[in-house]
């Protein structure tokens, strides 16, 4: 498990980007000290059922349940989801549990433009985005403004977290469940 915290300064101009282009800051919206916790994980693992638009494989709704699991007890404000079904089904165990409907975004919506989304609509609380192979890395290095390496296509096992402080500051952690 590798934490990385990043350079104030970063955050900083980061933030100074956000409000020019009159986007809500994290400091004016989080007064109360909050932080964000942003947990970005693949889809589970599909079935061979579809080939373009595969359902999960018994192993995969065992880690949707499990990611469900290991969500219990945190404030989960959000879960996001492309609208494949594979995304949809990992969401769902997790949306449920929590009484919250999966929010559908475009898979192929630039990963700056979402981040700069989800951090403007989230000021506090854990918010699960779904995503894929090739999707997962770039949302998370927008979100946290740093390098995340790719995931391979046979990876669905990691689990990306990105916490953005009250302060500014923002951590990465990567581990696998």
């Amino acid at each position: 498990m590798k934490v990385k915290p990043l350079l104030r300064s970063i955050a900083t101009a980061v933030l100074a980007a956000v409000m020019a282009t009159g986007c809500t800051t994290r400091s004016a919206v989080n007064a109360a000290g909050e932080q964000t916790l942003f947990v970005i994980v693949r889809h589970a693992e599909k079935s061979l059922d579809e080939p373009k638009d595969p359902t999960l494989s018994d192993t995969g709704r065992v880690r949707a349940q499990r990611l469900a699991g290991l969500l219990t007890g945190k404030r989960v404000a959000a879960v996001y989801a492309t609208g494949y079904r594979r995304t949809q089904m990992t969401a769902s165990p997790t949306a449920q549990a929590h009484g919250l409907q999966v929010q559908t975004y475009a898979a192929d919506i630039p990963a700056a433009d979402f981040a700069a989304t989800l951090r403007n609509m989230h000021p506090a609380g854990t918010v699960l985005v779904i995503g894929h192979s090739n999707t997962v890395a770039a949302i998370a290095s927008a979100l946290c403004i740093c390098v995340v390496a790719p995931l391979r296509e046979d990876e669905y096992d990691r689990w990306i977290t990105v916490r953005i402080m009250a302060d500014g500051k923002i951590w990465i952690e990567e581990t696998h469940y």
